[in-house]
């Protein structure tokens, strides 16, 4: 597993309407959190400007935009996403996007990508929906080759899958783990959910946490207990 500080292993997701209430937030956890995520709802009133100042303050930034197109157009995304300053950046397991993508990064030492395997929010009755005949460690297993191959850094995945993900790849791959829930959190739309230390434990290196410390009436010390709980299990 990687070296890297328990408190830079929690990522929060900044899934809010506005940069003002985004700002908020960020004031309120102060030095409890330093990495960020800015998605689809941030991302067209303010989010890409707000990533820039962010970085400008020294703190990591996950830019979660999730590239899939055809890969000329997914190299021209990723080449502007690299003006950024971001630390992670997302596009979907598709071999032509993500060729697209390590093209479109160049030579920026600093911006992984990262391959969405499969969402958190499916299971093997959503693949069956999609006309996928597999079980989802094996699709996840197999999404993960094809960005290890590509040149990429590392994948987004359950919990769920990381030991496998790890045992196949080692530290070739980081892994980054959505759907995590301290004990006793609603698992609102998420469908394959671990705590904190069992994620680690299994082989995550980070965690993207939202709704259990937002909704924390201390926000800051929900966020600290989660670094506290991460630093234990190791």
């Amino acid at each position: 597993m990687i070296s890297v500080p328990a408190r830079e292993r929690l990522i929060l997701p900044l899934d809010v309407p506005s940069t003002d209430e985004a700002e908020n937030i960020i004031e309120t956890l102060g030095d409890a959190v330093c990495f960020y995520k800015i998605g689809y709802q941030l991302m067209s009133v303010g989010g890409i400007d707000l990533a820039k100042k962010l970085s400008s303050k020294k703190k990591k930034i996950f830019l979660d935009f999730k590239f899939l197109d055809i890969g000329a157009t997914v190299e021209k995304g990723v080449a502007s996403a690299v003006t950024l300053g971001g630390d992670f950046l997302t596009v979907h397991a598709e071999r032509d996007a993500m060729e697209g993508a390590v093209q479109g990064r160049g030579d920026d030492k600093r911006l992984k990508l990262l391959a969405v395997t499969v969402l958190t929010s499916w299971d093997e009755e959503t693949l069956r929906d999609f006309g996928i005949e597999s079980d989802v460690e094996t699709l996840v297993l197999s999404r993960a080759e094809k960005a290890a191959l590509a040149g990429f850094d590392g994948v987004v995945a359950s919990a769920k899958e990381a030991a496998a993900i790890r045992a196949r790849f080692g530290d070739a791959l980081q892994i980054v783990t959505p759907g995590v829930r301290p004990q006793g959190s609603s698992t609102n739309d998420q469908k394959r959910v671990v705590t904190p230390a069992a994620a680690i434990k299994v082989g995550a290196d980070y965690l993207v946490v939202g709704r259990p410390i937002l909704a924390a009436s201390s926000p800051q010390k929900a966020a600290t207990d989660i670094v506290s709980e991460i630093e234990q299990s190791f």
